[in-house]
């Protein structure tokens, strides 16, 4: 699924209720309490997507699994979200400086050249007199 697909809103919410095993209020109090934003039609209907959904889920599990209240589940979201993007941040990073190593290499291949004296050979600088 790509992720335009994972974030597009289409399911309503008696849909995502069902999908994830919680009464359509719940949905309506998460919501009301910032930790989940579904998609609304034009004529304000709630549309729930695929992330949505996998946030209820996490939600359920917090609550349930480790008895978080509300509060704590919203920290633990929040830090989630922080994480995401902080990772997307070193991959952007790590893409950067990964090519401009690249770039490093490639002007040391241009200025680099084979000097042979008849005992080995071994890189000179190029344009360099000795």
């Amino acid at each position: 699924m790509t992720t335009a697909e994972y974030d597009r809103p289409r399911y309503m919410i008696s849909v995502a209720a069902d999908l994830v095993g919680m009464h359509p209020q719940t949905l309506r109090i998460y919501e009301s309490k910032g930790l989940v934003r579904p998609g609304r039609t034009p004529g304000g209907t709630r549309l729930y997507s695929e992330h949505d959904l996998d946030r209820l889920r996490l939600i359920q599990r917090l609550t349930t699994e480790l008895g978080l209240n509300l509060a704590g589940v919203a920290r633990v979201i929040a830090l989630e979200d922080e994480l995401a993007q902080m990772r997307a941040r070193f991959d952007r990073l790590e893409r950067e400086m990964r090519e401009a190593i690249e770039q490093v290499h490639r002007q040391y291949r241009r200025d680099l050249v084979l000097y042979r004296d008849g005992q080995g050979s071994f890189p000179v600088r190029a344009g360099r007199d000795r």
